[in-house]
């Protein structure tokens, strides 16, 4: 396995790889969600390569930039494990040099609302380092989790916009035995929070017994009915609650289809985030 630093190196490493090359960009203290996507381009592409970054312009002001939990031995030894061939570690000076000016933004309802409501400008530096990540690393197929379903989204349409030539490859969120989604930031959890954050997989199980087994149908009541569940679990401060199109992020007003069901909310210092698709 290969680490590089510079633009420079990445290109002359690029360059050497023949055949299909399956890329990961992750911000690192990597868990058993992102070495799920390692696993799935290990077994679909002839290479892969893993990106750590902890990219500073998709944090706000106030946000858990210098915070973010760090640890490269043991990322690069976990990817050396996974039989990653290439990994790209730059510092921030060698993404956004002195002078950087330019930024790509998807606008309208995607980076709007939800995510793009309450992290303000999140979305430009998403899609900004996740472009110059692909002109870089040149991947014929990129691997995102579906944890993060609005970014997932916000990707997808800037490749399509951009006719870039990569296939955007979604997995599943990995959960631990007790449901929580796996994120970085569970490291900021006490064992008291940790408990306290199984409300928002618990409040997705509350969904989809509410469609399922209920049949319920009005979005607004199923949205109100998580609301409330939320409000009366102790420790959780509610961001949102939303009950969208899967791929618009419109919300709905019927459940007639598939809904996707997002959550948002602060337990201790953490601000989590998650997601399920619900079927009628």
């Amino acid at each position: 396995m290969r680490v590089v630093r510079t633009l420079e190196e990445m290109r002359q490493a690029r360059a050497a790889l023949t055949g299909s090359v399956g890329f990961v960009p992750t911000m690192g203290y990597l868990h058993e969600g992102h070495l799920s996507l390692v696993r799935r381009a290990r077994s679909e592409c002839q290479h892969v390569v893993v990106s750590i970054f902890v990219n500073p312009t998709q944090f706000g002001p106030g946000e858990d930039y210098q915070r973010y939990p760090r640890d490269e031995a043991r990322d690069l030894a976990l990817l050396e494990r996974e039989g990653v061939d290439l990994v790209f570690v730059p510092s921030a000076a060698e993404m956004y040099p002195e002078g950087f000016a330019t930024w790509v933004e998807v606008s309208g309802p995607l980076t709007e609302r939800l995510e793009g409501a309450s992290r303000p400008g999140h979305f430009r530096g998403v899609a900004t380092v996740v472009l110059k990540l692909f002109n870089l690393v040149q991947p014929h197929r990129a691997y995102f989790g579906e944890k993060d379903a609005q970014q997932l989204l916000v990707v997808r349409r800037m490749v399509a916009d951009l006719n870039l030539p990569v296939e955007i490859v979604p997995c599943p969120t990995v959960r631990e035995p007790d449901g929580l989604a796996m994120s970085s930031r569970n490291v900021y959890l006490s064992p008291e929070e940790r408990t306290q954050a199984l409300a928002l997989s618990r409040a997705l199980e509350l969904a989809r017994r509410l469609v399922r087994e209920e049949g319920l149908r009005d979005a607004a009541e199923l949205r109100r009915r998580l609301e409330d569940f939320l409000r009366r679990s102790p420790g959780v401060g509610l961001d949102y609650v939303s009950v969208a199109h899967p791929e618009t992020l419109a919300e709905l007003e019927r459940i007639e289809g598939p809904a996707l069901v997002l959550l948002a909310a602060r337990v201790g210092p953490a601000r989590l985030i998650d997601n399920a698709l619900i079927e009628p």
